[in-house]
């Protein structure tokens, strides 16, 4: 039996590791602290009124808000409503969106065609189609996974069209010198190549399905962080206004941090 041979890392490249292991851990020691002193800042000028606390609510405020919330158990049925609603409108609006992206670059006919409707769509203001949405699909949870999906999939379409279409052209042509189909520049070509767009516009994909899922619960909803915000908005009630805009900024950071960690895992097998 041969054991592995350990890799020889020289005293310089050690030493440069080490470098880069402590700035990285300066880094996000920084980053929590700012955010500490951003809470502790805000908590100190509510507490002695420099701003209004009515106005602006206070970190206290919201974490009793948080508390009461959760001991009724509306807390989290409100998270899991416009999480899971946000996860399907985020997977729908990627997977449409691929393929739709893969037929545009798969026929160049199909894309001249569709290039000016997928300009107009994007520009077209989507919260303008709310009242449809609603008219046709009710009151309920489909028109805003419909909303969702409004906003985030032409944006989806347009910059996986553009990566597939900036992959290297000398690399076709040599599948091509060699015989390869359409289907194998596909999948041994483009997409590989197109990893790092992929993975940009998911991340882009991740934000506009949040802002499509609230844009939705604040026109109809009678559950979910959206309507917490805007019931507390109407009740004038700014500590649960507050705390929904935290709990979204949480969620919202936890699924970036999932797609970073996809990433890196999606670049090692590359």
């Amino acid at each position: 039996m041969y054991e592995a041979a350990t890799p020889y890392i020289s005293k310089e490249h050690r030493e440069f590791l080490k470098k880069v292991k402590r700035k990285n851990v300066l880094i996000r020691v920084t980053q929590f602290a700012l955010l500490i002193l951003f809470f502790a800042t805000w908590e100190i000028v509510a507490m002695y009124k420099i701003v209004d606390p009515f106005l602006v609510s206070q970190p206290s405020r919201m974490l009793k808000t948080i508390i009461t919330l959760s001991q009724n158990g509306s807390l989290f049925m409100h998270i899991w409503v416009t999480l899971s609603e946000t996860i399907i409108g985020f997977t729908l609006g990627t997977i449409i969106g691929m393929i739709i992206a893969i037929l545009l670059w798969w026929s160049d006919f199909l894309s001249k065609v569709a290039e000016p409707y997928l300009v107009v769509l994007n520009s077209l203001p989507k919260i303008a189609l709310g009242p449809i949405f609603i008219v046709w699909m009710g009151n309920g949870e489909a028109p805003i996974i419909t909303m969702a999906l409004a906003i985030s999939l032409i944006v989806t379409i347009i910059s996986l069209q553009t990566g597939f279409k900036e992959v290297d052209e000398e690399k076709i042509k040599l599948l091509k010198t060699f015989g390869a189909t359409k289907m194998q520049i596909l999948t041994k070509c483009i997409l590989p190549a197109s990893v790092p767009t992929i993975i940009s516009a998911i991340k882009i994909n991740i934000g506009l399905s949040w802002v499509g899922v609230i844009t939705g619960e604040f026109l109809v909803s009678k559950a979910g962080l959206g309507y917490l915000i805007v019931y507390g908005g109407q009740i004038f009630k700014l500590d649960l206004v507050m705390t929904s805009v935290l709990i979204l900024s949480i969620l919202s950071a936890l699924m970036y941090i999932f797609i970073v960690y996809l990433e890196k895992k999606l670049i090692r097998w590359r």
